[in-house]
């Protein structure tokens, strides 16, 4: 049986990546454009911020939890019914998420929204990877990043235009004629594929996985809000997730029917890869990406559309970098723009943000959000080409398995940034209490109810709110700055890899 490249024209090949990439742009911008509209949702749903966060927590889950099926289905039915099944699931869910009238029914609809998204991306990028020849592939994973990079740098500009101008179920709704469209077009213009061989699915060890990531994601979503492990909930949650990732590799052990092949970890560019997706993009790229639209919301006040509208220059130059570092890593070698990616990246995390303030210039800040998306926009092409060239029939698993390792990654980032910022603002705001002379802030006080013609209350008030200004500025420079930290851990294999190149060429000299 011959490869899919070489069963279709380049011109099916082209209807092939419009349908696959719709497909992704449309399930991963859902990720962010939802997070825009969280604080609209509590008096619809009739419940408070806490349930409601519930909404992006049961997406998540479920996403990470299906990823690990899908190799499983590929060998059953094949890429494209894979895809098919992720659209319909995610199209039909998206309608009943905008119809939603109970927290109950919209974390049911988020939940069957995620398993489609799973289904969407791995097999996307499964098929647009075996779609075109090995001397394109460096083109192929940067047309696809640029779905994974480009849309959720996109969603806070839409889901604020959406949510401003016309309504927050539209954020759902609108996912429905475009599934729609992109479900009748794949079905008759992707061609069949499925991988020569055959797997059976190992349920102990999925139904171990499964409760060890479910039970992480919601210890790591659901953590600040209880006290960490003050909270005997976060406790129980924790010690289930840790035994039911040791029944997990008990299992693994025992079974000659293995859920993941313990083989591709031997494949080195894989492994560099898997640890890159993990550390750099999970611990590192999710809290850039979580913290700069709280910047221009909670720091500088900007409305969730002007927010957006402040973001998209980086979306822009993800969009711009993404193919072009694909174009790269063919032309010359994945490890070049992987090279370029990293070193932007850090400098722009480690040189540019930590210096954003609340004193910044919005435009100023703007600007310079362009050299990350450079950055981010070089990045993902080259790390997936990387990790996948060499896998072969284990191409759908190291998909799957890059993308459980991103839902992890990115909820540990998450959680980093969330705790990080919460800890470095109270830090900073009793920092500059204790600094204070008491008999000095009470004349100062006094003279500002005088001159404002307030109450010394409101006068109080006022100045409390401009310490916790002051201390909301000073974290978010020191939580951006531990997040380029972060990617300087996650650069390490990268190193690692630059060094190996450096040794060969002294070789070779």
């Amino acid at each position: 049986m011959s490869e899919l490249y070489e069963r279709i024209t380049p011109a099916q090949r082209v209807i092939l990546t419009i349908s696959l990439l719709v497909g992704v742009f449309m399930a991963i911008l859902d990720t962010t454009i939802v997070d825009v509209i969280v604080p609209k949702l509590m008096a619809p749903l009739s419940t408070d911020l806490y349930g409601v966060q519930w909404v992006i927590t049961a997406y998540m889950t479920a996403a990470a939890t299906a990823i690990l099926l899908v190799e499983w289905l590929e060998t059953k039915v094949g890429l494209k019914k894979v895809f098919l099944a992720g659209l319909f699931l995610f199209t039909t869910a998206s309608f009943f998420a905008g119809n939603a009238q109970s927290l109950a029914w919209m974390i049911t609809a988020r939940i069957f929204q995620g398993f489609g998204e799973s289904l969407i991306i791995v097999s996307a990028e499964a098929m647009l990877f075996t779609a075109y020849p090995p001397w394109k592939r460096g083109l192929a994973m940067g047309i696809y990043g640029l779905g994974v990079s480009f849309a959720p740098a996109l969603g806070p500009t839409l889901g604020g235009w959406i949510t401003e101008h016309i309504e927050w179920r539209w954020v759902f709704y609108i996912n429905v004629p475009i599934g729609i469209i992109n479900f009748v077009y794949a079905l008759f213009f992707l061609p069949e594929h499925r991988p020569f061989h055959k797997i059976r699915l190992n349920f102990l060890s999925y139904l171990f996985i499964s409760v060890s990531t479910v039970s992480l994601l919601i210890v790591l979503s659901k953590g600040q809000q209880y006290g960490w492990f003050s909270s005997e909930f976060i406790g129980k949650l924790t010690f289930l997730s840790v035994i039911a990732f040791l029944l997990f590799l008990i299992s693994e052990a025992i079974s000659k029917n293995k859920l993941i092949d313990p083989r591709i970890f031997r494949i080195k560019e894989f492994v560099i890869a898997f640890l890159v997706y993990c550390l750099l993009l999970g611990f590192s790229m999710y809290q850039v990406f979580y913290l700069i639209p709280l910047y221009f919301e909670h720091l500088k006040g900007f409305p969730t559309f002007q927010t957006g509208l402040h973001i998209l220059p980086l979306a822009l130059a993800v969009g711009i970098s993404s193919p072009l570092a694909g174009i790269l890593s063919d032309k010359l070698s994945e490890r070049v723009p992987l090279y370029f990616a990293v070193a932007i990246y850090l400098f722009s995390t480690l040189y540019f943000l930590p210096k954003f303030n609340y004193f910044t210039p919005s435009w100023e800040a703007s600007i310079k959000l362009i050299v990350v998306g450079v950055g981010l926009g070089f990045f993902f092409a080259p790390v997936t080409n990387l990790a996948l060239k060499k896998l072969g029939e284990f191409t759908t698993l190291g998909v799957s398995l890059m993308h459980y390792i991103r839902f992890v990654g990115g909820s540990f980032g998450t959680a980093l940034a969330t705790n990080d910022l919460q800890r470095s603002l109270w830090e900073n705001f009793d920092g500059i209490t204790e600094l204070q002379n008491y008999h000095m802030v009470s004349l100062f006080i006094q003279k500002l109810s005088f001159l404002l013609w307030i109450t010394e209350e409101k006068a109080k008030a006022l100045f409390y709110k401009v310490e916790l200004l002051y201390a909301l500025s000073e974290a978010f420079r020191e939580t951006f700055l531990i997040a380029g930290l972060w990617g300087v851990l996650g650069s390490l294999p990268v190193l690692y890899m630059f060094l190996e190149d450096l040794v060969k060429r002294g070789k070779g000299g």
